[in-house]
């Protein structure tokens, strides 16, 4: 705990975050585990949208007895100027043949990790950034407009409302979403996460083969962040 006087507003100390990249796409195998990270170009937005942990209150011997919550539900929306191919089962379309795909399929649940800049008034927005990972996600099927081309021209801007479902965390309720702040981590444990987020090539951090990104479970990164602490 700081002692003295609080100071607002102190150099270095006006943070903000910004932009959004690094977009990371993870189809959920059958066996649980999300393999085989695709990189999500022309990420543009993703708007977290909480929802739930409403109070209801409870009434006892003429007063306000106590609140109980509601669970809290996590929801997103992506929004994109291009998607990977593999995206395309999450929402919902088929290849019938090579080249032609059919609509409303059945959809694969999908995990996220995008990042966003952190900045500050000393250092601007490459003060440090956040990794932003979502489990369990479904996307809902979207609308896309298509229009002609004219002395305005604008690029079509898909979007996809998704819900999720948590995964379990030992020690604490199940979550569908997690961040890490590289300016409170360990460099080199971080280091080692995003080689497993983005995956490696032969020869890269003393590995004798490439390997595929993937996308570890909550208690997997806890290990790995807290491992010879």
């Amino acid at each position: 705990m700081a002692e003295g006087r609080i100071v607002w507003d102190a150099t270095g100390e006006r943070l903000y975050e910004t932009g959004v990249d690094h977009g990371v796409l993870y189809i959920l195998d059958s066996d649980g585990t999300y393999k085989n990270g695709v990189a999500w170009n022309g990420l543009s937005a993703v708007t977290e949208s909480p929802s739930g942990a409403e109070a209801t209150a409870v009434w006892a011997d003429n007063i306000k007895y106590l609140n109980l919550m509601s669970a809290e539900e996590f929801g997103a929306t992506i929004e994109a100027y291009t998607y990977p191919d593999e995206f395309g089962q999450c929402d919902g379309t088929a290849e019938l043949v090579e080249g032609v795909t059919v609509g409303q399929q059945s959809r694969k649940t999908f995990g996220l990790c995008y990042r966003t800049r952190i900045g500050n008034d000393v250092d601007g927005d490459q003060h440090g950034y956040k990794l932003h990972i979502i489990y369990g996600a479904l996307a809902s099927p979207s609308e896309k407009g298509y229009q002609t081309v004219s002395d305005s021209p604008e690029a079509i801007s898909f979007s996809w409302e998704v819900t999720t479902t948590p995964v379990n965390v030992s020690g604490m309720s199940a979550t569908a979403s997690l961040v890490i702040d590289s300016t409170k981590s360990n460099p080199e444990k971080l280091t080692a996460l995003e080689n497993i987020l983005y995956g490696t090539d032969a020869g890269e951090e003393g590995t004798p083969a490439a390997t595929a990104p993937r996308l570890p479970l909550p208690d997997e990164i806890k290990t790995l962040m807290t491992a010879g602490a």
